[in-house]
């Protein structure tokens, strides 16, 4: 599920590394920003659906998936879905690039 609202500058494109998390904190709540070997950059909630929980963005991330570092489970950073045989969905955020510029959606 993709959540949408206000847009916020969180940098420059060039200063996100490339498949390392960043985490940005908007009302409380942390959001991992990953910049993907292809261009890509994407956003989603800083937790994996475990029920222990687990930070993302320290998780490796290969292709649009990033691999929660606790429990292994791999996460879509392009809609948020635990892939099989594992399950949950955790939150997607919209980014946006204008020029060198990168928005978070929130």
């Amino acid at each position: 599920m993709i959540y949408q609202g206000v847009r916020m500058n969180i940098g420059k494109y060039d200063q996100l590394p490339v498949q390392v998390g960043q985490v940005f904190v908007v009302d409380n709540e942390e959001i991992a920003v990953f910049r993907l070997s292809n261009g890509d950059v994407r956003a989603i909630e800083n937790k994996s659906p475990h029920p222990k929980g687990g930070r993302l963005a320290d998780g490796l991330v290969s292709g649009e998936f990033v691999y929660c570092p606790l429990y292994d489970w791999m996460i879509s950073l392009v809609d948020g879905k635990v892939q099989a045989p594992d399950r949950g969905i955790v939150k997607t955020y919209l980014i946006e690039i204008e020029g060198d510029n990168v928005f978070l959606i929130v």
